[in-house]
């Protein structure tokens, strides 16, 4: 059954398996789910030009409902704005490493291109993800958590029990 009027964001660290958790809540709830690798990205390895993708995402921000898989931090404070719920996945640096490097020669709904290695500069944009990336991630959260429904995970095993009728976690840093 389709659920209406939800715009649900999906953040957290690369190899988080945030795509991976935003097809499972397509599936669950029939909403269009969005990746912002795929409007950033194109097939031959360029990217989409700043206003390109900034058109591109905010067609999808006008809608009335929508999954937004992806970080970008340059358009999280728009994209909390307009949800109504945020997934926010903030699991253990080896664990991500881990969910980059399993994916590495698989086809992919959620990127236009095979990876077929683990590139350096990613993984080290995964290593500093923590220090450069998530204390925006909890700022906003914290800044939205009174308007917005935001559940925060911190294992696998928490998402997997959120499907199966599992209840939110705090979006604080406890």
């Amino acid at each position: 059954m389709k659920e209406t009027g939800k715009r649900i964001i999906v953040i957290g660290c690369p190899g988080a398996g945030k795509s991976t958790f935003a097809r499972k809540l397509r599936d669950k709830t029939g909403l269009p789910l969005y990746y912002l690798d795929m409007m950033f990205h194109k097939p031959d390895r360029t990217t989409a030009s700043r206003e390109e993708f900034d058109r591109k995402l905010a067609a999808v921000l006008q809608t009335d409902e929508w999954i937004i898989d992806g970080n970008y931090q340059r358009t999280l404070a728009p994209r909390f704005e307009a949800c109504t719920d945020v997934f926010f996945l903030d699991l253990p640096l080896e664990l991500c490493l881990e969910g980059a490097a399993s994916r590495i020669g698989s086809v992919r709904e959620d990127m236009p291109w095979i990876e077929r290695e683990f590139d350096p500069e990613f993984r080290q944009y995964i290593l500093d993800f923590r220090k450069d990336q998530l204390p925006r991630l909890y700022e906003l959260a914290k800044r939205y958590q009174k308007t917005r429904r935001i559940t925060v995970f911190r294992s696998r095993e928490e998402t997997d029990r959120w499907f199966f009728g599992g209840t939110a976690v705090s979006a604080d840093r406890s």
